[in-house]
């Protein structure tokens, strides 16, 4: 544990330089782009009225309320599926450094981690304009998105580093992951809230997305998170990097010839 532990800190002073080449790789994608990453804004909001539109329609519920939650939904989900489905080639796609340089394994996940935020910090936009059309109560209760936001990072950065390694043992996990997650979509409340559905919502607590989107949702629409979502998001934390770090601690020799 004390070589993941020294990787961990390695990777916290290098936090710089993993922001700068993020950053390079955001910029990098657009290049020569008119609108630059303002794409990704622009298909956000394009996403949003289409879905917010529909989906009041089907589930006859007033536009006012779901597009809201909705657009907060669609955010955070890109923030998570992201990360998620990245993570499987995160070691691979740096496999060249990995073999040749001797650096801490937990700088590929983070820089990973540091562009899907940047991803989410434009898409911030669309949230901030939909929060103005139709405004919640405001209050100091906004404030608690900012410590969900770090919890699903922290959450994020664990399984990008779990799943990373596995993938670069077990290459048909990106496959894989690309067939669940379009399930867990729907199994998530992206587009419904749990107090929403005509049914018993039990399935959607089971799902650990959900806690992390209420974290942030919750807040930003002016209502407090149940006490228990706190505690469950706390212990896939501490639990998940307990996990990552003994996985890494036992594989970190090997990772070089996964890759």
């Amino acid at each position: 544990m004390k070589l993941a532990l020294h990787d961990f800190y390695q990777t916290l002073r290098a936090f710089p330089t993993a922001l700068y080449f993020a950053w390079g790789d955001t910029k990098a994608r657009y290049r020569r782009s008119i609108l630059g990453p303002f794409w990704i804004v622009l298909g956000t909001a394009i996403g949003v009225v289409g879905l917010g539109v529909l989906w009041s329609s089907l589930l006859k519920t007033d536009a006012k309320t779901l597009i809201p939650s909705l657009t907060v939904g669609i955010v955070i989900w890109q923030l998570i599926t992201g990360c998620v489905t990245e993570s499987a080639n995160v070691f691979i796609r740096n496999s060249q450094i990995i073999r040749n340089i001797n650096t801490s394994f937990l700088i590929f996940p983070l820089q990973m981690v540091i562009r899907q935020l940047i991803n989410f910090l434009h898409n911030l936009v669309v949230v901030i304009v939909i929060l103005l059309i139709f405004p919640p109560v405001w209050s100091s209760i906004q404030l608690l998105s900012l410590l969900g936001l770090v919890l699903v990072l922290g959450n994020l950065l664990w399984f990008a580093l779990l799943i990373g390694m596995l993938g670069a043992r077990f290459r048909d996990l990106e496959q894989l992951i690309g067939a669940i997650m379009p399930m867990l979509f729907f199994l998530s409340p992206v587009i419904f809230r749990p107090d929403h559905l005509p049914i018993d919502a039990k399935i959607i607590w089971c799902n650990p997305f959900t806690y992390l989107i209420t974290v942030i949702r919750d807040p930003l629409q002016g209502t407090v998170p149940d006490f228990s979502v706190y505690g469950v998001t706390l212990l896939m934390l501490l639990g998940g990097w307990l996990v990552a770090l003994f996985f890494l601690n036992q594989r970190r020799s090997r990772l070089a010839f996964w890759v």
